[in-house]
């Protein structure tokens, strides 16, 4: 079972209808999407063999849906990068990967030139045009538990973890969303606002088996009157969208386009307030999910019907389990806690990885007897509604990026003015949260900028900077944040 299949099915069915299209502009046909990723995967197995990962780095693009199809037909593994990272940390994630084959936009591929040496091959360019003609590679049956997706998603100690995803797994995810959230078909669309390195690109997998349109903006990014504007174009929209996204479309004033069925909202913690905001802008049209990369886009929701007429401990929520996931909470010593007790929260079913890769160590702290630990806290209620209390990890989530804290730390404590340094985050209207560093030492706020971000991407470095004369410790000598948080 490949995820190829979904794509063939796709073009069997529905050869001649648009497939892919940059704004309002087709870019291709099913048959042509089938023909063209064929052909990327003769290319790639011209030269390497089944297994090899491929990492492609690039801003919101079409080629992003051939590549995917193509490295799947290929019966390699997709290694897609956040174009927001730095081009440091993006090496970090090709070396740890064991990539050899990488392909980038004109801008990411200059960037990343000065440090790696793998070569790159250009996004539009007439090099990545020839590979297209390349003979096609026939699709072959593949163990639906071969990976198909490296993941990489930040661990607590800043080291980035490439959580293992196989057909298997996204599949499971697939089936789940259409049994779950959405019912698309044949005149639908997903429009991709958020970057598709990561939650919109997940989507890509349902929406294609339904022969939905791809709909990739033009902008390449996030901007709120170009979203509405192709929402309105293209026929029965849906979208995956940060928190902060959707706040930007009630801030805009539009009313909601007319073919904009649903919107999908996670990666973020959206305040009941503001949910309602966008509600009584858009009307019910509104998803939510709660999931990680570990069990992508599925481990908890919120259909449109559960919006409807809920009080705010329902929008508080999480919602409830979804299709295929067995979800609990446990307490420290791995009991399952009673109703309103908060615990670790834990999941098990298909779509869970299969570990980290090339990190036992983390896979067997986090893939414990079955269930997937993760980290964060939370307490169901006698309607089986799950909600989050807080978050074991230290995590700070701005704008649906995930951003920990210990990364941002050591790169400011190797200023040579800085003596300590602790970052929290603190609620924001507009980015859910956003990053503070107390500091330590005799460095201002604008040479800590500079120093940043020589090393690290931009949506990490800090909004604000306190400085103190020491950070609170308990006895044993650790930073106590929770007062670092009741400063703020």
């Amino acid at each position: 079972m490949s995820l190829f299949s979904l794509l063939d099915q796709a073009a069997t069915r529905f050869p001649d209808r648009g497939a892919v299209f940059r704004g309002t502009e087709q870019v291709s046909t099913w048959a042509e999407l089938r023909a063209r990723a064929l052909g990327l995967a003769g290319a790639i197995r011209a030269s390497r063999g089944p297994g090899t990962r491929v990492a492609v780095a690039t801003e919101n693009c079409p080629e992003i849906v051939e590549l995917m199809f193509g490295i799947w037909a290929a019966e390699c593994v997709f290694v897609p990068l956040n174009y927001k990272l730095h081009p440091r940390e993006m090496a970090d994630i090709l070396t740890d990967s064991g990539a050899d084959i990488v392909f980038a936009s004109a801008k990411i591929g200059a960037a990343l030139e000065p440090v790696t040496d793998l070569p790159r091959t250009v996004i539009g360019s007439d090099s990545y045009a020839a590979l297209l003609d390349s003979a096609p590679w026939p699709p072959a049956d593949i163990d639906p538990a071969a990976l198909a997706w490296l993941f990489y998603t930040s661990g607590t100690t800043g080291r980035s973890k490439g959580a293992m995803l196989s057909h298997r797994n996204l599949m499971a995810m697939t089936v789940s969303h259409l049994a779950d959230f959405d019912d698309p078909d044949a005149d639908c669309s997903l429009v991709h606002g958020a970057p598709m390195s990561h939650g919109s690109g997940m989507y890509v997998m349902p929406y294609v088996l339904r022969g939905a349109r791809q709909v990739i903006p033009a902008s390449g990014t996030f901007d709120a009157q170009e979203f509405l504007d192709l929402c309105g174009h293209h026929p029965g929209t849906a979208a995956f969208l940060a928190p902060t996204m959707v706040q930007r479309l009630v801030q805009t004033g539009r009313p909601c386009p007319r073919n904009l069925r649903t919107v999908i909202y996670g990666g973020g913690p959206m305040y009941v307030e503001s949910l309602k905001s966008a509600m009584a802008a858009f009307g019910p049209i509104f998803v939510q999910l709660y999931g990680q990369g570990e069990a992508p886009m599925t481990i908890t929701g919120l259909r449109r019907a559960d919006h409807v007429g809920a009080d705010d401990a329902v929008l508080g929520s999480v919602g409830y389990p979804r299709s295929g996931v067995e979800v609990a909470v446990l307490d420290a010593d791995g009991s399952l806690t009673a109703v309103g007790e908060v615990g670790e929260i834990v999941c098990r079913g298909d779509v869970v990885m299969s570990g980290y890769w090339n990190n036992a160590d983390a896979t067997a702290s986090t893939l414990v007897n079955g269930w997937l630990h993760t980290g964060d806290l939370g307490s169901f209620d006698d309607h089986g509604y799950l909600t989050l209390r807080d978050r074991s990890k230290d995590v700070v989530i701005s704008g649906g990026s995930n951003i920990y804290p210990r990364e941002v730390e050591e790169v400011l404590l190797t200023h040579p003015r800085v003596e300590e340094a602790c970052v929290v985050g603190a609620p924001d209207p507009d980015w859910g949260e956003v990053v503070v560093a107390f500091v330590v030492g005799s460095a201002g706020s604008d040479e800590l900028d500079v120093h940043l971000l020589e090393r690290i991407a931009r949506f990490k470095r800090p909004k604000r900077y306190i400085f103190i004369d020491e950070l609170p410790k308990s006895s044993y000598g650790k930073v106590l944040k929770r007062e670092l948080r009741d400063q703020l």
